[in-house]
């Protein structure tokens, strides 16, 4: 089993959901729903992970992400 590397303090990402989900796929609705954004407008921090970064990804058209320390 391999250990989890521990950096100290993880970088996160801000995501921001700018444009509405009407008229697009229920899978790309499902994945603004599992990053935690709820109504156009919301903002969440997620942490700086490879999955998260691939959703982001898929709705690249629909939210706004920035880094953040």
């Amino acid at each position: 089993m391999s250990k989890a590397k521990s950096k100290g303090k993880q970088k996160k990402l801000r995501i921001t959901y700018v444009k509405s989900s009407i008229g697009y796929s229920a899978r790309q609705k499902a994945t603004i729903r599992a990053l935690g954004l709820r109504r156009l407008g919301d903002v969440v921090e997620q942490d700086d992970t490879p999955v998260i970064r691939g959703m982001i990804q898929k709705v690249q058209h629909l939210v706004q992400a920035e880094e953040i320390d």
